[in-house]
C-alpha cells in the first residue's frame, strides 16, 4: 500500500472483525518473523504484520530522513487509517519494540494494549547515543561491505555470536532463520540502522513516566542487558510489568514461542 513515500508490504490475516494484533519485527527481521507466535495464537483477534523500512519489500521512495523512527511512526498511524483499524493491540521485538514504544507514547488513542519484547527506551545521554551512533556507523559499514551472499551471511553469524542472543545458534531452526534474514537488502539494513537505530532515536526514558497505557516488557533469561533496562522500564512506569521468559535469549518469539503467546494472550485477555 503507498502511504506518503512508503510502498508497504503487508498481510492483513482477519477480516476486520475481531480486535487486531499489530506485530513489529525486529533488525534485520521481515513479514514472517511472528508466524510460529500467530500459528500459536487462538482464532480471537485478527493480525497485521509487515517489512519496517529498510527490510523485506517494503520501499522507502524517499530522501533518508524517512527512514526515521518519527517519520516510520507517522506513516504506519497513516497505514492503520487507510485500513480503517482506529484502534488495536500492539506487539514489538528489539529494534520493532523501540518503536512500538515510540508509537505507545505519541499516539496512546491508538493502542488497547502493547508488549515489548526485548525492547528499550533508547540512550538516556547525549554522550551514550553518540558512542551507539558511531557503533552503528562501523556495523553499517561492514554491511554495505556485504554485497556477496557469503560476506551477508558471515555478518549475520557474527551477529548473532552477541551475548544477549545467549544459545541461539543451538536452536533447530536457526539456519532457516538466517536464510529468511539474507532475503534483505543489506544497503538497505544500513539506513534503517543509521536511521532508526537506537543512538540516533530520541531518548523516550522521561516520556515513559508518563504513560498509561498497560504495557507487558518481556525479556529473555539469558539477555541480562535488557533485563536490567526492562526492570528500570518497569520502576518508572507504573502501567509496565516485566515478565523473565527461561532458557532463552533477546529473541524470545523465536527461541520458544509459546511462553511469548501464553504471556500475549494472559495479558491481552486481562481486564484492565
Amino acid at each position: 500500500m503507498f502511504i506518503e513515500k512508503y510502498h508497504f508490504h503487508y498481510s492483513l490475516i482477519g477480516k476486520l472483525n475481531k480486535p487486531l494484533i499489530l506485530f513489529l519485527h525486529g533488525f534485520m527481521g521481515n513479514i514472517d518473523e511472528f508466524d510460529e507466535a500467530i500459528k500459536l495464537l487462538s482464532d480471537d483477534f485478527d493480525y497485521l504484520t509487515l517489512d519496517l523500512p529498510g527490510h523485506g519489500k517494503t520501499q522507502v521512495w524517499g530522501e533518508d530522513e524517512y527512514y526515521t523512527m518519527a517519520n516510520t511512526a507517522h506513516a504506519l498511524i497513516n497505514l492503520l487509517d487507510e485500513l480503517k483499524i482506529p484502534k488495536c493491540f500492539l506487539v514489538g521485538y528489539s529494534m520493532g519494540g523501540r518503536l512500538a514504544l515510540y508509537l505507545t507514547l505519541h499516539f496512546p488513542e491508538r493502542f488497547l494494549k502493547v508488549v515489548l519484547e526485548s525492547a528499550s527506551p533508547g540512550l538516556p545521554t547525549e554522550v551514550e547515543r553518540l558512542e551507539r551512533i558511531k557503533l552503528d556507523t562501523q556495523i553499517g559499514s561492514k554491511l554495505t561491505r556485504s554485497v556477496e551472499k557469503s560476506d551477508f551471511a558471515a555478518f549475520l553469524s557474527n551477529w548473532y555470536n552477541q551475548t544477549i542472543f545467549g544459545y541461539i545458534k543451538n536452536h533447530p531452526e536457526y539456519d532457516p532463520m538466517v536464510e529468511s534474514r539474507l532475503q534483505n537488502n543489506p544497503l538497505e539494513l544500513d539506513k534503517s540502522l543509521r536511521f532508526m537505530g537506537t543512538g540516533c532515536q530520541p531518548s523516550l526514558w522521561e516520556k515513559l513516566k508518563e504513560n498509561k497505557i498497560p504495557m507487558l516488557l518481556l525479556a529473555g533469561e539469558y539477555d541480562e542487558k535488557f533485563i536490567s533496562i526492562n526492570t528500570e522500564m518497569a520502576k518508572i512506569c507504573k502501567f509496565a510489568q516485566i515478565k523473565i521468559i527461561s532458557n532463552v535469549g533477546h529473541n524470545i518469539h523465536f527461541e520458544n514461542p509459546l511462553p511469548f503467546v501464553e504471556n500475549i494472550k494472559d495479558f491481552f485477555y486481562q481486564a484492565n
